[in-house]
């Protein structure tokens, strides 16, 4: 009876998969495209010296961000 069940449940399955497969890599995407944004500000923001201050940890969470999302491999759902 279980088997039944797993074949009628299989398209929704499916369907769910598909649809947090998608948001993941959406979200990846947004997170590396907001890290590259924060880079960019923070060498904006480094040409000055008193910029500075500001800029580098702009710059460095920029990249821990752009890393984060590149690296991310997870898995949802399984």
């Amino acid at each position: 009876m279980k088997w039944l069940l797993n074949i009628i449940m299989w398209p929704f399955k499916a369907i769910f998969h598909l649809v947090f497969f998608i948001i993941e890599l959406v979200g990846r995407f947004v997170a590396a495209v907001i890290g590259m944004v924060l880079i960019l500000a923070g060498v904006i923001v480094s040409l000055t010296l008193i910029g500075a201050i500001v800029g580098v940890p702009l710059i460095i969470v920029g990249i821990f961000l752009v890393g984060a999302s590149l690296a991310s491999r997870r898995h949802c759902c399984e």
